[in-house]
């Protein structure tokens, strides 16, 4: 597996990983993505640090392609980008994932300490809340150190 910075050419590849995982297609800017490519060159999995107007910054876009879960490599895409990056750093994700993110720090945040941002979009998340299956519901969560 080759971790690399994205190029042009693979924002193509991108867009279509973050359709086919279904996760927000928004501001999906490749280079600000880190990718993990097999050895054929074809795209396993991606991840971005995206700014936000306020300032902010969001690990954002995490998507592994089905035929490359459970080897790592989303891991490894989040350790790469958080060794990278300042904090504080947010991320949104299903509630399912939270023990996830959970092993790299990151930690639920409650209504009080959104930013507008963040307040904004778990606002409409909840009034769409059939994006989401078995009763999950958005969490958004930060890592200080």
């Amino acid at each position: 597996m080759v971790f690399r910075p994205a190029t042009a050419d693979d924002a193509a590849d991108i867009k279509a990983l973050i359709r086919l995982v279904r996760i927000n297609p928004m501001d999906l800017d490749w280079r600000r993505f880190l990718l993990a490519s097999s050895p054929d060159g074809t795209l396993a999995a991606c991840a971005q640090v995206k700014p936000h107007a306020d300032g902010t910054l969001e690990l954002a876009s995490l998507a592994v392609r089905p035929a490359w879960r459970g080897r790592g490599l989303a891991r490894r895409l989040v350790e790469q980008l958080l060794s990278q990056s300042p904090r504080p750093l947010y991320l949104t994700c299903r509630s399912g994932l939270e023990s996830f993110y959970e092993k790299f720090g990151f930690r639920s945040l409650a209504a009080d300490e959104l930013t507008p941002y963040f307040r904004r979009l778990q606002k409409l998340a909840s009034a769409m809340m059939g994006l989401f299956r078995d009763g999950e519901s958005l969490l958004v969560m930060r890592l200080d150190v």
